[in-house]
């Protein structure tokens, strides 16, 4: 059986542009004067020493988290993409971010899958054969180890139909055969879609990847 998903959307290539972007809490600047384009199809590794302000870089990128100051625009070949469809065209995985547990991992993939479009109308099946979580499809998500739901997120994020993929700290909690698994599933992400990984682990972003020192902009 099929995921009853989102209706096919026109894909065009999404660049992201910052214009003087900052952050601040209270006095306290996170980091400031950036001024970048993020191309498609790009890796970018968000890097820098815990509490540096990667996962608040993210955020601000994908929406969630204002600037305090700059601009940050989706533009989509010339047209500028509004506010309130950005979340259309990404994907978003990282530790601190909830499932809902009363639900069982099958009916979790249905319910997400009803709002965003799957990859290559992947069905829950081959999703559950690609986690290597066949044996917990029945299984409600409390009851999940915190390794086994760092990899749902995961998989909830490669399997999304995005133009662009937000990973904060990937490799929280997986194990070693888990971390493979990621490393596979990034490998397969399709050529067009831009990575954004935030992490302080080499192990966790691709050789190529794009540095991002978010310590040159405090």
């Amino acid at each position: 059986m099929s995921i009853s998903s989102p209706p096919q959307r026109k894909q065009e290539p999404i660049r992201i542009e910052l214009n003087g972007v900052g952050k601040r809490f209270n006095r306290e600047w996170i980091f400031r004067d950036l001024t970048e384009t993020f191309h498609p199809g790009q890796v970018y590794a968000v890097t820098g020493p815990n509490g540096a302000g990667k996962s608040t870089l993210l955020s601000v990128l994908w929406g969630q988290t204002p600037p305090s100051v700059g601009t940050v625009r989706y533009v989509g070949g010339k047209r500028t993409i509004p506010d309130d469809e950005a979340f259309r065209h990404i994907s978003i995985a990282a530790p601190y971010m909830d499932l809902i547990e009363e639900l069982t991992l099958d009916e979790h993939l249905r319910f997400h899958f009803s709002m965003k479009r799957a990859r290559n109308n992947m069905t829950p099946e081959v999703m559950l054969s690609q986690m290597y979580l066949e044996h917990a499809r029945d299984k409600h998500i409390s009851n999940f180890s915190s390794g086994m739901r760092q990899r749902v997120k995961l998989a909830l994020a490669f399997f999304t139909d995005a133009d662009i993929l937000f990973l904060d700290e990937p490799g929280t909690n997986l194990d070693r055969q888990a971390f493979e698994w990621y490393l596979r599933q990034l490998e397969q992400v399709p050529a067009g879609c831009t990575i954004f990984i935030a992490s302080n682990q080499e192990a966790e972003y691709p050789l190529n990847a794009q540095k991002i020192d978010i310590t040159r902009y405090k």
